[in-house]
């Protein structure tokens, strides 16, 4: 059945909408070519777009020939303010955006353990009111959290958990009430990092791959087939609870101690780097140790720190690989982007001897700041759907 006229109209929008967003700002003979509609489809909706208050003219393109300059077409970015949060248990990590995902804002809070749940609130909101004050944002239309812990699939919302602040849990719905007519919207932190890597970090070439975080605490994050998998109660991934050897105990349903957690997470590295004697080159202190073993001077004692650190990290990995079969492993995180190849080459090695299933391990290219990419370009998608279908209808 052939679409009717609206919604080819609709399909058409949409498209030049993303060619847009992904190339920047283009003339209409590049939308032509690109798409490949006609000359006079192109016009009508270059005009649709423009009176619909979504594109506008963004400069000039040199021209290749005599004549004038052809007109450059580009979203506009201030039709909708973006917010991003980064919650971790230390703190807050934001960023203020435009619609593109130009950065126009960024701040930063600690919140300290013994910080009260209704204190820990206010500051975190406020943090995010003044910011976006501050880069001239009246109101934000979407604002993504990356957040540690298990989302609800059914309600969307961040599970309650003994392990985590009860602050990240009221954060959700202050914001709703402070923010009125933003969408606010929670995300685990692994599965931001993972969107952020496979969008502009060191998984852009695979639709399906398995990031491990390895940072103050570990996690996974799981893309099948170029789709996210949260699994039925949202806990795919929570790789911290994986049982392995070398540790007292075993894990429980309300503590990861004794899981892969136990010999990974940045207290264990940290650990793991005083007992060779490895001097952290940088903050936080488990990837500065990392860092220094990876680019200080060659020496016994930072060969056994990587050597020992890639056994533990492979134990972990061989799992995912043996139920998964990804055929690419992420290591993300601080500890990972600060591993680089030499970590990443050690599981691999470590890897091809414990399993037959081949596997890629690749050491992440956004670190720490990727759930914080990850939240801005969740907003992004959400903002740019809801605005992005207007014209059409």
């Amino acid at each position: 059945m052939a679409a009717s006229p609206s919604t080819a109209r609709a399909i058409n929008d949409r498209l030049a909408l993303r060619l847009l967003q992904q190339e920047g700002p283009l003339t209409a003979g590049q939308l032509k070519e690109l798409t490949g509609l006609s000359r006079p489809t192109v016009a009508d909706l270059v005009e649709r777009l423009t009176a619909a208050g979504l594109i506008e003219v963004a400069g000039e393109a040199r021209a290749q020939r005599r004549g004038p300059n052809a007109k450059l077409y580009g979203i506009v970015a201030g039709r909708a303010h973006l917010a991003a949060l980064d919650v971790r248990t230390e703190g807050v990590a934001l960023v203020v955006s435009d619609l593109v995902g130009g950065v126009l804002a960024e701040a930063s809070l600690p919140i300290a353990d013994d910080t009260g749940t209704g204190p820990a609130v206010e500051q975190a909101v406020s943090l995010v009111e003044r910011t976006a004050k501050e880069a001239g944002a009246h109101r934000l239309h979407t604002v993504g959290i990356g957040a540690p812990g298990l989302i609800d699939p059914a309600t969307g919302e961040l599970r309650d958990s003994t392990s985590l602040p009860e602050w990240h849990r009221r954060l959700v719905a202050a914001l709703q009430e402070r923010l009125p007519g933003a969408r606010v919207s929670v995300e685990n932190e692994t599965n931001l990092a993972a969107l952020a890597e496979q969008r502009d970090g060191s998984a852009r070439d695979r639709d399906t791959f398995v990031l491990l975080w390895l940072g103050h605490g570990t996690g996974a994050a799981v893309i099948l087939d170029g789709a996210l998998r949260r699994g039925a109660s949202g806990g795919t991934g929570e790789i911290g609870f994986l049982p392995v050897p070398g540790t007292r105990g075993l894990p429980s349903a309300t503590d990861c101690a004794g899981g892969f957690h136990s010999p990974a997470a940045a207290a264990a590295v940290v650990t793991l780097a005083r007992e060779y004697g490895v001097v952290p080159a940088s903050d936080p202190e488990a990837a500065g140790a990392v860092r220094a073993a990876v680019s200080g001077p060659e020496s016994a004692a930072h060969t056994r720190f990587l050597d020992t650190l890639a056994d533990r990290v492979a134990v972990g990995v061989a799992s995912v690989v043996a139920l998964l079969d990804p055929g690419c492993v992420v290591l993300g995180g601080e500890i990972g982007q600060a591993g680089g190849e030499a970590l990443a080459s050690r599981v691999h090695d470590r890897l091809t001897a414990m399993s037959p299933l081949p596997v890629e391990v690749r050491p992440g290219a956004l670190g720490g700041g990727a759930v914080l990419r990850g939240a801005l370009l969740t907003a992004r998608d959400h903002a740019q759907d809801e605005l992005f279908g207007a014209p059409g209808h």
